[in-house]
């Protein structure tokens, strides 16, 4: 076979052969920083390749230099495989792939003779195999990268979330106290500059706590190797919020906080009350600044806490100008961290034109209290 075939014919034969290691030569034998380019550019170049070595097989196979120089050809164009399967675009993946598949499972066909059919399907199925591992070899990698970079995205996303809740809950409600703060002050620095300074002095208090929201929340932008940053605010420091509430507005707000529910609560769900909490009390300053009371209440039972906020109606605002969805930021995010933690959350009008806002969250209680 090898005397019976001319020297053309030879070179046409090896060309597949000769491209196919050209080409991974060109993809790896470069700076490191530009090896990644060029192996994501490798899908065409194998294409070619694959074809050449398909027609040469099919059209030349008295030409072949023998089975173990078509092995090698083989063996080159599946390392173009795993390479093409793992760094190109799906798009050129998707025609280099069946190409180099043909060129694979066919080369044997052209060197046996006298098989059946069945045999020939036989002998191209068993070379699918090797296909399907240069495949398997590139997908893996490729796949496991796909799930980091959606990994990232998903944590980036939550953090995004995170803070935009952070914004919202606590900068927003200390705005709000400033702006009711200032408002006041101007309304009575000119017949009682007393009242005035007193408003100056919570309006300085409410900016240092946003500033602290703003600290705290700019320190989680650092990531896990940011120093480390005092805790979200817990069911603990209702108390004190009220207070600061109470003392900023005309609204007299009433705390029932049995001692229980500071046991019962975990970490993160009463890291969750305080914001509902947070939340209720920015809305009452926001649609009902002149409602003359308001009531926060939590109430445990076998195992939940009961989050139960509930306001007067204000002389300047009705039951009608409030949305739950006002701002998308609100009460659409905290009933979604409350179903989260396998609680509820729902607001709407309550009595005589107030309105309330019911939280359950889950609780661990002690069992003789059940």
């Amino acid at each position: 076979m090898w005397e019976s075939t001319g020297p053309a014919v030879k070179a046409l034969d090896a060309l597949p052969s000769v491209a196919a290691a050209g080409t991974l030569v060109w993809a790896v034998a470069c700076p490191r920083a530009a090896v990644r380019q060029r192996l994501s550019r490798l899908a065409r170049p194998t294409t070619v390749c694959a074809a050449l070595s398909l027609i040469t097989g099919l059209a030349l196979p008295k030409a072949a230099f023998g089975s173990g120089w078509k092995l090698a050809e083989i063996a080159v164009l599946l390392l173009l495989l795993v390479a093409v399967t793992r760094w190109s675009p799906l798009r050129e993946l998707k025609s280099a792939l069946p190409v180099t598949a043909l060129a694979v499972t066919l080369w044997p066909l052209p060197l046996v003779t006298g098989e059946s059919f069945l045999e020939s399907i036989g002998i191209a199925t068993f070379w699918l195999l090797p296909v399907a591992a240069a495949v398997a070899a590139g997908a893996y990698p490729r796949r496991q990268q796909l799930r980091r970079r959606s990994a990232v995205a998903e944590a980036r996303s939550a953090q995004r979330l995170q803070l935009s809740r952070d914004l919202h809950d606590f900068v927003a409600h200390d705005i709000s106290g400033i702006v009711v703060q200032a408002q006041a002050a101007r309304f009575v620095a000119a017949t009682d500059p007393s009242h005035a300074v007193l408003a100056l002095e919570r309006i300085e208090k409410a900016g240092l706590s946003a500033l602290a929201a703003m600290d705290r929340t700019v320190q989680m932008l650092h990531g896990p190797a940011a120093p480390a940053t005092e805790p979200l605010p817990d069911v603990p420091q209702l108390p004190l919020l009220i207070e600061n509430f109470t003392s900023a507005g005309a609204t007299e707000v009433h705390l029932d906080l049995p001692p229980l529910v500071l046991e019962a609560l975990t970490r993160e769900a009463g890291s969750a009350a305080y914001r509902i909490v947070v939340e209720a009390l920015t809305n009452i300053r926001r649609h009902a600044p002149d409602a003359p009371r308001a009531t926060v209440a939590l109430t445990p039972t076998a195992s939940t806490v009961e989050i139960r906020v509930t306001n007067d109606r204000g002389g300047r605002s009705g039951p009608a100008r409030r949305r739950v969805s006002r701002g998308g930021l609100g009460l659409p995010a905290l009933t979604e961290h409350a179903e989260a933690l396998g609680g509820t959350l729902s607001a709407g009008p309550h009595g005589n034109g107030g309105w309330q806002l019911i939280a359950v969250l889950p609780a661990a209680l002690p069992k003789e209290t059940s």
